[in-house]
């Protein structure tokens, strides 16, 4: 129950993805009224997969992306099942769908579908709803502001019906997987060939030589995704060169190069000439037919207006304490799914709770002169500790989750989900196919003892 002192809040959520899906079910658990607005025709945000990429920016440098997901077919989660799920909905098996343990992404937008259902929440969202502007309401856009209230205009994309409501709070989950980061070399501008970022990759079918005699791609970044889709190629084209800042690479890597002999390793493109030619920082050049950008992606809140409150500098968004509230707008403005490099599910109901339990008074945050402060000594001990400006929501801490946990008696994470993931790590680093070889029987034991899985039906352990 909500404090006496407070009224439910009208709360307007952007986005029906996994953040937005569990902000929606923990606000109504708070009695607030909710609206969850979704520009796809269904739920799971950057999980529901799009094949047509058709007519859409290669590199992605439209201020309007048509195509939200960044999925390709090939792609599976890199986490085991079994540590994914949201606390009360484990990521079950069922039989007659993708029963591995690292499943491909159509099971994971099941899953989220299959939560969305359980909780009734499909009857908040508005689809194919498309938000074009959110700020506060005339007359309200003093700085700490007690009765701060938010207009938001959306369109129903087929019917063309421009809606303008005013809200008491707003929850961004509009994900940040979708619009493009692209470094900056010298030519890529003038390089004639084709260029485009793996936003927009889908299938290895469009780079096919059936002669195997031309097709020669450069996959800029050896993140999982450059990885992925580079060992995608493999089958299709001439010859796959991955440029990659470190040639210090990982064991599992090494093993694929070793393996195929159309896949090479490459150091960072000094530059690009218009005729073909890549050239890299070792001096050596190659002539390519495309390059392909595995360079991650911008925050970008394009619909958002707060007068220049909440930036995004040098992907850094902010200021916000611990990367959820900008202090002079909070609690009615707030942001789910911004850290990286978490246990994302948790992370995110956990931000829920805490944001749906300060809108109904249970809790309050510190002053906004706290908080302040707050951020400019973290962002001090990243600068301390040489992490770069871009990554200052890439968490990689256990401890800072169950930290973050506190401030809603969120329930610390279990040590046997820690250990599943970071065994996942350990087996990724040695082995690109460590998803269908990743020997943690042991944990597995500890983990199906615990209260967590208790809630499992007995044939939903089949797979063990």
């Amino acid at each position: 129950m909500a404090s006496e002192t407070y009224q439910p809040k009208n709360v307007c959520v952007i986005g029906a993805g996994p953040s937005g899906l569990v902000a929606a079910r923990e606000l109504r658990k708070e009695g607030h009224r909710v609206v969850v607005l979704e520009q796809n025709h269904e739920v799971g945000g950057q999980w529901l997969y799009d094949p047509n990429v058709e007519g859409e920016d290669p590199l992605g440098r439209s201020p309007t992306l048509k195509v939200h997901s960044s999925l390709y077919s090939s792609l599976r989660i890199i986490s085991p099942r079994e540590s994914m799920g949201f606390t009360d909905f484990p990521f079950a098996v069922k039989k007659g769908r993708d029963m591995r343990r690292f499943p491909g992404h159509t099971e994971l937008l099941l899953y989220l579908k299959d939560f969305c259902d359980w909780f009734g929440l499909r009857e908040l969202i508005r689809f194919n709803t498309r938000v074009s502007y959110v700020g506060m309401l005339d007359g309200y856009h003093v700085v700490g502001c007690k009765d701060l209230k938010w207009v938001v205009r959306s369109m129903e994309k087929k019917a063309e019906i421009f809606v303008e409501e005013v809200f008491d709070a707003v929850v961004v989950a509009s994900g940040h997987y979708s619009n493009p980061r692209l470094p900056s070399i010298k030519g890529m501008d003038a390089w004639k060939r084709k260029q485009m970022h793996s936003h927009i990759y889908r299938v290895p079918e469009p780079f096919r030589d059936e002669a195997r005699q031309y097709i020669v791609v450069v996959v800029v970044a050896n993140s999982l995704s450059g990885q992925d889709i580079s060992i995608d190629l493999v089958a299709v084209a001439k010859a796959i060169y991955l440029s990659a800042r470190s040639l210090d690479i990982s064991k599992g890597l090494s093993k694929v190069i070793s393996k195929h002999e159309n896949l090479h390793l490459r150091p960072q493109i000094e530059s690009l000439q218009e005729d073909g030619k890549v050239l890299f920082v070792d001096g050596s050049w190659i002539t390519a037919d495309t390059i392909i950008y595995c360079t991650g992606y911008s925050y970008t809140f394009s619909f958002l207006d707060t007068k220049g409150i909440v930036t995004v500098d040098d992907n850094r968004v902010g200021p916000l304490y611990e990367h959820t509230f900008p202090p002079s707008l909070a609690p009615s403005l707030s942001f789910v799914g911004i850290p990286k490099k978490v246990i994302g599910f948790l992370f995110f109901e956990s931000q829920a709770k805490w944001i749906a339990q300060l809108l109904s008074g249970k809790t309050t945050l510190p002053s906004r002169d706290d908080m302040m402060q707050s951020i400019k000594e973290f962002y001090h001990s990243r600068e301390v500790a040489g992490i770069p400006k871009h990554d200052t929501h890439g968490i990689g801490d256990f401890e800072y989750c169950d930290r973050y946990g506190d401030h809603s008696g969120f329930p610390h994470l279990e040590e046997w989900r820690k250990e599943l993931c970071y065994s996942a790590h350990i087996h990724a680093d040695a082995d690109l196919t460590f998803r269908d070889s990743c020997d943690d029987h042991e944990l597995l034991q500890k983990a199906f003892q615990s209260p967590y899985f208790a809630q499992f039906r007995p044939q939903d352990l089949d797979f063990l």
